[in-house]
């Protein structure tokens, strides 16, 4: 099982970065996918999150309305759009995959993958 995310960097408060997660080997098309962040010195939070069919999304309060998840199951990939950066977005963020319905908790997914560094400045 691996899940590859890339798309991390350094964007000024204000910019965008869009993130994207490689799957593979698991069955992708039947996992919940999310997306969390840990910034230094915190716990993991919940960003993001989409069912397996892509049907349904669901957001952290801090970012709805600012970040999209969406999924390509033919392409095994889930991506995460991030605009209106702020420097509280600051953090490595995580892709995930839960076997069963898509959860903003933690304890639930199955597969994580190494993250990917988001940095915004003031």
């Amino acid at each position: 099982v691996q899940l590859q995310a890339s798309g991390g960097g350094l964007v000024q408060t204000g910019g965008f970065l869009s993130l994207s997660c490689a799957a593979s080997g698991f069955a992708f098309g039947d996992y919940g996918m999310g997306w969390f962040r840990q910034a230094s010195g915190q716990e993991r939070e919940f960003v993001a999150t989409v069912t397996w069919s892509g049907s349904s999304k669901y957001y952290a309060d801090s970012v709805d309305g600012r970040f999209t998840i969406s999924r390509d199951n033919a392409k095994r990939m889930v991506y995460l759009q991030m605009r209106n950066l702020q420097p509280k977005d600051t953090a490595v963020y995580y892709c995930a995959a839960e076997n069963g319905l898509a959860t903003k908790y933690v304890r639930k997914y199955n597969y994580w993958g190494q993250g990917t560094l988001v940095t915004v400045s003031s």
